[in-house]
């Protein structure tokens, strides 16, 4: 499932970055097949790995003769952190610098492996309804009234070309740091620094306000409610040569105002001198629920009230992590480490007793949670996805009963969605609604020269099956989904190596594409845009803003510290 990094299509002999910022050069010869697979892009974690993925990225295996047949297993040498990044060793984590320890295994073990793509003749999709690879512009297409989320909010501009609204420059620091957190409101942007929250004017970039934290944030929640929000923080500075600080204090913040309305600690079970750490947040039904190694705890969003704290129960279960949004669903690791099972529970987000309860097939240990309602979670069951991309099946779950209603087998050769390797709620390039699952599928050749492409396709959440729906890329463009609006699905297209990036909304009902912005193709803005990992940045969009961030960056070395690079780059059909 695991997706080659950006940019596609390279063609040879690029002059080398300059112009705009001078971010860092894009590596890698192109998205997708014909090309040798690499591995995935997701960095290591800056904190201590915690609960999640322990394989390593890894190759494609051979393809299999067809949808639902498992992949075989296949055993993955550890992964080493990289020690710096970017030329010359420094900057922003580089697509290079993250898949070349891995690369050589790569090449050994891709040698005979086969081609599948989404335009296979046996693909039901080939029967689709929906776009056929070109964006409807803008002001054209559906708006999702025959969906049964209903239309969208978000509709395009007169003019759907953007133009740079601003960029946040790359703060300076001496390690390998932790930026994990972007929101948008009505005026401002939102993106986590060096210890500290900043608001930035959402149309100028201009700081609105500051928060200062006594540490580094470790952990951000995705979801937000009543503009209010949820980080995870370390209680002190970094001091060399650690460079790092526990992650135990946990807060709520104030998206419109700035403000820290509350911050809290619980002592660790097993030992009452020492704070637990978490290792990641999230906002569900208006409760703050973190989770890490040392069990989970609990606080009311508003109040900071602690609802629960980390316990180990009869069973020596404990809450490894949560996924917010509506609901809040935990996943719980049960049982010693040689017979261990893992549960997926339904909670009440003001008790945390549970409503219902799923167990995961045996030796699964570790789960993505895509959606808390309807309740829908990934997992690499007998890691056969073999790709690194954790997922090999997603398992359609009733949240009031906790019974399984469907598993679907999701082919590591055929989709791209990826959860990555520690943490319960880090799912990405996967949305759920209007009771489907929606993801793309691997890049694959397209018409052109150099003509790679992908689809995003659907599945029933209570059928299981594969549904008639598919949105084309396009020629040299590949998509994945970001988020639901009503619905209709909003999503990115990484562009060419001399195009800009595409949001486009796609109808949920007819499944037609209609653009909503295109970035500059200016090549110092497409350099900009491509410094970023985009396959597992941080993109916001909404109201004709599209906002792309880091979420990881290291200290800058040698030729690096010449080069403009980016924390954040927004642009706007405004």
């Amino acid at each position: 499932m695991t997706q080659p990094p950006p940019p596609p299509n390279q063609p040879p002999n690029q002059p080398p970055p300059g112009g705009f910022g001078a971010p860092t050069p894009p590596s890698g010869p192109g998205y997708g097949y014909p090309h040798a697979p690499q591995p995935p892009q997701t960095p290591p974690p800056a904190q201590p790995p915690g609960y999640g993925y322990p394989q390593a990225p890894g190759p494609y295996p051979p393809p299999q003769p067809g949808y639902g047949y498992p992949t075989a297993p296949m055993q993955q040498p550890p992964q080493p952190m990289p020690p710096h990044s970017g030329a010359g060793g420094g900057g922003k984590l580089s697509t290079q610098m993250r898949i070349i320890i891995a690369a050589a295994v790569a090449v050994v073990l891709i040698v005979g492996a086969g081609i599948w793509y989404a335009g296979s003749k046996d693909d039901p999709a080939n029967d689709a309804k929906g776009s056929t690879g070109t964006s409807e512009s803008g002001g054209q297409g559906t708006t999702g009234g025959n969906a049964p989320g209903g239309s969208g909010k978000e509709k395009p501009s007169a003019n759907t070309k953007a133009k740079v609204a601003f960029q946040l420059p790359l703060p300076k620091v001496t390690d390998i740091t932790n930026v994990t957190g972007s929101w948008t409101t009505d005026k401002a942007y939102v993106k986590t620094g060096i210890e500290s929250v900043v608001g930035y004017d959402i149309a100028k970039g201009t700081p609105l306000w500051t928060t200062a934290l006594p540490g580094q944030v470790c952990a951000a929640s995705r979801h937000v409610k009543d503009n209010r929000t949820a980080i995870v923080f370390e209680a002190a500075k970094r001091v060399p040569p650690k460079n790092f600080q526990p992650c135990t204090e946990v807060g709520a913040i104030d998206l419109t105002t700035g403000k820290l309305l509350w911050r809290k600690s619980v002592a660790s079970p097993d030992s009452g001198d020492e704070k637990a750490s978490f290792d990641e947040v999230t906002v569900g039904a208006g409760t703050v629920a973190a989770g890490g190694l040392d069990g989970g705890a609990a606080w009311d969003l508003a109040t900071g009230k602690e609802l629960w704290k980390p316990q180990i129960d009869a069973e020596d279960c404990e809450d490894r992590g949560y996924g917010g949004g509506e609901a809040l669903v935990a996943a719980r690791l049960c049982g010693s480490l040689d017979n261990g099972y893992l549960l997926i529970q339904n909670l009440d987000p003001k008790t945390g007793a549970p409503l219902s309860s799923y167990k995961m097939p045996a030796g699964v240990e570790d789960a993505g949670i895509v959606s808390t309602k309807p309740l829908v979670v990934a997992a690499d069951v007998g890691d056969t996805a073999g790709d690194g991309s954790g997922i090999s099946d997603f398992f359609s779950i009733d949240e009031k009963t906790g019974k399984l209603k469907v598993k679907i087998a999701a082919d590591a050769e055929r989709y791209a969605a990826e959860c990555d390797s520690t943490g319960v709620e880090v799912c990405h390039r996967v949305v759920v609604g209007n009771n489907r699952l929606y993801l793309p599928t691997e890049d694959h050749e397209g018409g052109g020269e150099y003509g790679d492409t992908n689809e995003i396709v659907s599945f029933d959440l209570t059928t299981g099956k594969p549904t008639t729906d598919k949105a084309d890329a396009g020629d040299r463009y590949s998509m994945f989904p970001l988020r639901m609006d009503g619905g209709n699905i909003i999503a990115y297209k990484k562009p060419p190596y001399d195009a800009g990036g595409q949001v486009v909304s796609i109808d949920g009902g007819t499944f037609k594409q209609t653009l909503l912005l295109e970035n500059p193709s200016d090549k110092a803005v497409r350099d900009a845009e491509s410094s970023f990992v985009l396959d597992s940045a941080e993109i916001r969009y909404t109201d004709g803003r599209l906002f792309i961030a880091d979420n990881l960056f290291d200290a800058p070395s040698g030729t690096s510290s010449d080069r403009k690079e980016y924390l954040a780059i927004s642009f706007t059909t405004r």
